[in-house]
């Protein structure tokens, strides 16, 4: 009876055990903000394990794709008042969207190594380049909105401005960007949601509430939990629970006390524990495909900082990948045979 009730387990769960693919991309980029050493982060989330790391989950089949290079226009771009940079961010990001839709068309997740989160304009662009605007849900898990335009942001920094850029309907919001003909605004609105907000400009807050995007900040998680905002979410962005997946990670989504390598930091945030079960409810609906790990720091605290930011920062793309904090059970043909 036992080996009955334990096969019917097994049989209902093996989704979640069945070969993976996933493929890293580092991306050490900078230029969306102002605070040096971000651009080190993938190589210093690589140093710490996280590779090996990785090989430890059973099934999960593993290709390093190194790290994004670019250049940025060598003809002088016209400057976008307010907007720093764009002419890396316009290169870089160009060249993040063509290497994840290749991951991810070759049938791998696009797991990607920030850099700043100016980083996501690619990434995101990219899965939906392979997927589909409207088959793409995006769940941003920040403390920032990042949906300023250059006419409402404070700092002119494109960090916090990724969202924006890349939904459909703020097209009209926007300036000519020069470089930036190769990407169009394709993500309706309706397909992203947030995760983990406290620290939202006034324009955002209007945004969010003009388009009704749905957006759980910490009191919204204290309140309810992370697993009803988890599930929530997933009910009006994903309803017929049909579509790709693509969570943008930012560090600074967690509580400074577990991620102090960060560099806009706000107290009052996401717990490791919950960030992680967020990851793994995500995995759990086999249909994750893009993940970025966003605003790691090496450069900001001391070694202790750095250890414990970076080893959050794996702990979150493990449970992205497939593991369990339960351990993993066996697949139904691993089943010892009965006599």
């Amino acid at each position: 009876m036992f080996s009955k009730c334990l096969k019917k387990v097994l049989v209902r769960n093996v989704r979640f055990y069945s070969d993976k693919k996933v493929g890293i991309l580092g991306i050490p980029f900078d230029q969306g903000q102002t605070k040096k050493g971000v651009d080190s982060a993938p190589t210093a989330i690589r140093n710490y394990g996280l590779i090996n790391k990785l090989k430890t989950i059973e099934n999960l089949d593993i290709r390093d794709y190194g790290d994004i290079s670019y250049k940025p226009e060598t003809v002088s771009l016209k400057p976008v008042p307010n907007m720093k940079n764009l002419d890396h961010v316009a290169a870089c990001t160009k060249e993040v969207s063509k290497a994840v839709n290749e991951i991810i068309t070759s049938g791998r997740t696009a797991i990607s190594l920030g850099g700043d989160h100016a980083c996501s304009i690619g990434t995101v662009d990219g899965h939906i380049q392979a997927k589909g605007s409207n088959n793409v849900a995006v769940i941003w898990v920040d403390a920032h909105g990042d949906l300023n335009t250059n006419y409402t942001s404070d700092t002119g920094n494109v960090h916090g401005m990724p969202v924006a850029i890349l939904v459909k309907e703020l097209a009209d919001y926007w300036p000519y960007l020069p470089g930036m003909d190769w990407q169009t605004p394709l993500m309706p609105v309706r397909n992203i949601a947030y995760i983990g907000l406290r620290s939202v400009d006034k324009y955002e807050r209007f945004i969010i509430e003009k388009f009704g995007i749905p957006a759980f900040g910490m009191e919204d998680i204290e309140r309810l939990g992370i697993n009803v905002v988890m599930q929530m979410v997933m009910a009006k962005i994903d309803p017929y629970n049909n579509k790709s997946l693509h969570v943008s990670f930012d560090i600074d989504s967690l509580d400074s006390l577990e991620a102090p390598s960060t560099g806009t930091s706000v107290r009052g945030g996401l717990t490791l524990r919950e960030g992680v079960s967020l990851m793994e409810a995500f995995y759990r609906t086999g249909r994750l495909n893009g993940i970025d790990l966003v605003e790691v720091n090496p450069d900001i605290g001391d070694k202790k900082d750095v250890k414990t930011t970076i080893d959050a920062a794996i702990s979150i793309l493990m449970a992205g990948c497939g593991h369990f904090r339960s351990g993993i059970l066996p697949k139904v043909e691993d089943l010892p045979k009965p006599k």
